[in-house]
């Protein structure tokens, strides 16, 4: 058995939990809010068969898109003065770790 735990952008998070869901796995979906960004997040704890895993992360590969967004960032000008200037960064996609369960109950 393995616990898999990914990690993806909000906006994505829907769309991963209806076709999770849809394809017979049990999801937790959690709020978290990502350390860089400080943008929200959303985490799923799935707990699956280990010859399902690559379906599953199929499906979270598939509907977790990347996208490019635009973010203020501070630059120095020669008066000492900070001017916000925005930088594009790569958002979304999924982080995802995959561990073994040793013991597992449902009661």
């Amino acid at each position: 058995m393995k616990l898999i735990l990914a990690i993806v952008n909000n906006d994505d998070s829907s769309t991963v939990l209806h076709h999770i869901t849809n394809e017979g796995f049990f999801a937790t979906k959690l709020a978290t809010t990502g350390g860089f960004l400080k943008a929200g997040n959303t985490t799923f704890i799935i707990g699956t068969e280990d010859e399902r895993v690559e379906t599953a992360l199929s499906i979270i590969e598939k509907y977790s898109k990347k996208r490019i967004q635009s973010v203020p960032s501070a630059e120095g000008l020669d008066i000492g003065v900070f001017a916000p200037v925005p930088i594009d960064v790569s958002i979304g996609g999924a982080t995802v770790f995959i561990m073994d369960v040793g013991r597992y109950e449902k009661y």
